[in-house]
């Protein structure tokens, strides 16, 4: 599966239009992550734990649009796009959507 912020990719044709496939989750602050960042405030320095908490995030985003685009037969995901908000006290949706296509080289 090729998955690319492009709205289109050099060398290769759209043949099909699948349209548009989402993924997303929502997640909640840890206390222990809060705690350290708490520290982190006052000292300076990287919130590794929000860090690593928004990568888990846009990695579980993405397999689930994957999983989507992959359902109804797309062998690509162009144009991909990231999208947070705030759900409530605490807790953030990562969103991530684009467009699911079947491409072939040019050539063909």
């Amino acid at each position: 599966m090729l998955l690319t912020n492009l709205e289109y990719v050099p060398g290769k044709n759209v043949t099909r239009h699948l349209g548009l496939v989402q993924g997303s989750t929502v997640r909640s602050k840890h206390v222990g992550r809060d705690i350290m960042a708490g520290v982190k405030n006052i000292f300076g320095g990287e919130l590794t734990g929000y860090t690593e908490l928004l990568q888990e995030s846009r990695e579980e985003a993405m397999d689930r649009m994957t999983q989507q685009a992959e359902s109804i037969g797309a062998n690509a995901v162009l144009n991909i796009r990231f999208s947070t908000s705030s759900i409530t006290q605490g807790a953030s949706e990562l969103f991530t959507y684009g467009t699911a296509v079947v491409l072939e080289d040019a050539d063909d």
